[in-house]
Protein backbone atom coordinates (compact mmCIF):
# COMPACT_ATOMS: atom_id res chain seq x y z
CA UNK A 1 0.00 0.00 0.00
CA UNK A 2 1.37 3.42 -0.97
CA UNK A 3 0.64 5.39 2.20
CA UNK A 4 2.42 8.58 1.10
CA UNK A 5 0.03 8.76 -1.88
CA UNK A 6 -2.96 7.94 0.35
CA UNK A 7 -2.07 10.83 2.67
CA UNK A 8 -1.52 13.14 -0.30
CA UNK A 9 -5.09 12.39 -1.42
CA UNK A 10 -6.45 12.88 2.12
CA UNK A 11 -4.72 16.25 2.47
CA UNK A 12 -5.92 17.32 -0.98
CA UNK A 13 -9.47 16.29 0.06
CA UNK A 14 -9.72 14.25 -3.16
CA UNK A 15 -12.69 11.96 -2.51
CA UNK A 16 -12.31 9.91 -5.70
CA UNK A 17 -8.64 9.19 -5.02
CA UNK A 18 -9.25 8.40 -1.32
CA UNK A 19 -12.17 6.07 -2.07
CA UNK A 20 -9.89 3.78 -4.13
CA UNK A 21 -7.89 2.88 -1.01
CA UNK A 22 -10.86 1.53 0.96
CA UNK A 23 -12.77 -1.73 0.92
CA UNK A 24 -16.45 -0.95 0.37
CA UNK A 25 -17.43 -2.08 3.89
CA UNK A 26 -14.47 -0.52 5.71
CA UNK A 27 -15.03 1.02 9.13
CA UNK A 28 -13.34 4.26 10.21
CA UNK A 29 -13.10 5.21 13.91
CA UNK A 30 -12.04 8.60 15.26
CA UNK A 31 -11.50 7.65 18.88
CA UNK A 32 -10.83 11.13 20.31
CA UNK A 33 -14.36 12.23 19.36
CA UNK A 34 -16.04 8.80 19.71
CA UNK A 35 -17.19 8.67 16.08
CA UNK A 36 -17.54 5.75 13.65
CA UNK A 37 -17.90 6.34 9.92
CA UNK A 38 -18.65 4.36 6.79
CA UNK A 39 -16.33 5.08 3.88
CA UNK A 40 -18.81 7.55 2.38
CA UNK A 41 -19.28 9.33 5.72
CA UNK A 42 -15.50 9.50 6.17
CA UNK A 43 -15.16 11.03 2.71
CA UNK A 44 -17.75 13.67 3.58
CA UNK A 45 -16.13 14.44 6.95
CA UNK A 46 -12.69 14.73 5.36
CA UNK A 47 -13.52 16.36 2.04
CA UNK A 48 -16.14 18.83 3.25
CA UNK A 49 -13.96 20.05 6.11
CA UNK A 50 -13.36 23.76 5.52
CA UNK A 51 -10.07 25.10 4.28
CA UNK A 52 -7.09 23.72 2.42
CA UNK A 53 -4.64 21.39 4.11
CA UNK A 54 -1.05 20.27 3.94
CA UNK A 55 1.06 17.91 5.96
CA UNK A 56 3.83 15.37 6.11
CA UNK A 57 3.99 11.73 7.06
CA UNK A 58 6.57 11.52 9.84
CA UNK A 59 6.58 7.77 10.41
CA UNK A 60 5.30 4.56 8.84
CA UNK A 61 5.43 1.14 10.48
CA UNK A 62 4.01 -2.20 9.35
CA UNK A 63 3.11 -5.34 11.27
CA UNK A 64 1.51 -7.92 8.99
CA UNK A 65 -1.69 -6.42 7.59
CA UNK A 66 -1.55 -3.49 10.00
CA UNK A 67 0.03 -0.19 8.97
CA UNK A 68 0.71 2.61 11.43
CA UNK A 69 1.33 6.18 10.32
CA UNK A 70 2.08 9.34 12.25
CA UNK A 71 1.26 12.42 10.21
CA UNK A 72 1.51 16.12 10.98
CA UNK A 73 -1.36 18.08 9.42
CA UNK A 74 -1.87 21.85 9.15
CA UNK A 75 -4.05 24.32 7.25
CA UNK A 76 -2.20 26.01 4.40
CA UNK A 77 -2.25 29.30 6.35
CA UNK A 78 -0.26 27.46 9.10
CA UNK A 79 -2.54 28.89 11.80
CA UNK A 80 -2.37 25.63 13.77
CA UNK A 81 -1.22 22.04 13.44
CA UNK A 82 -2.23 18.55 14.49
CA UNK A 83 -0.70 15.11 14.75
CA UNK A 84 -2.71 12.07 13.77
CA UNK A 85 -1.74 8.51 14.58
CA UNK A 86 -3.49 6.14 12.20
CA UNK A 87 -3.83 2.37 12.40
CA UNK A 88 -4.80 0.99 8.99
CA UNK A 89 -5.89 -2.65 8.79
CA UNK A 90 -5.59 -3.94 5.23
CA UNK A 91 -6.60 -6.94 3.18
CA UNK A 92 -4.91 -7.11 -0.18
CA UNK A 93 -4.45 -3.53 -1.27
CA UNK A 94 -7.51 -2.08 0.48
CA UNK A 95 -8.09 -0.54 3.91
CA UNK A 96 -10.66 -2.56 5.84
CA UNK A 97 -10.45 -0.61 9.11
CA UNK A 98 -8.95 2.75 10.01
CA UNK A 99 -8.54 3.84 13.63
CA UNK A 100 -7.30 7.42 14.11
CA UNK A 101 -6.26 9.51 17.08
CA UNK A 102 -6.04 13.27 16.42
CA UNK A 103 -4.27 15.69 18.74
CA UNK A 104 -3.80 19.46 18.63
CA UNK A 105 -0.16 20.52 18.63
CA UNK A 106 0.64 23.10 21.27
CA UNK A 107 2.75 24.08 24.19
CA UNK A 108 3.01 21.97 27.34
CA UNK A 109 0.54 22.75 30.13
CA UNK A 110 1.50 25.48 32.56
CA UNK A 111 2.11 23.10 35.48
CA UNK A 112 4.88 21.31 33.52
CA UNK A 113 6.38 24.61 32.39
CA UNK A 114 6.50 25.73 36.02
CA UNK A 115 8.26 22.50 37.04
CA UNK A 116 10.82 23.08 34.25
CA UNK A 117 10.67 19.44 33.17
CA UNK A 118 10.97 18.15 29.63
CA UNK A 119 12.41 19.91 26.60
CA UNK A 120 11.46 20.51 23.00
CA UNK A 121 11.77 17.55 20.62
CA UNK A 122 12.82 19.82 17.71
Amino acid sequence: MELQTFWKAVLAQDADAIRKYFAEDAVINWHCTNERFTVEEYLRANCEYPGEWDGEVERIEQAGGLWITVTRVWPTDKSCSFHVTSFLQTAGDRITALDEYWADDGIPPQWRLEKRIGRAIR
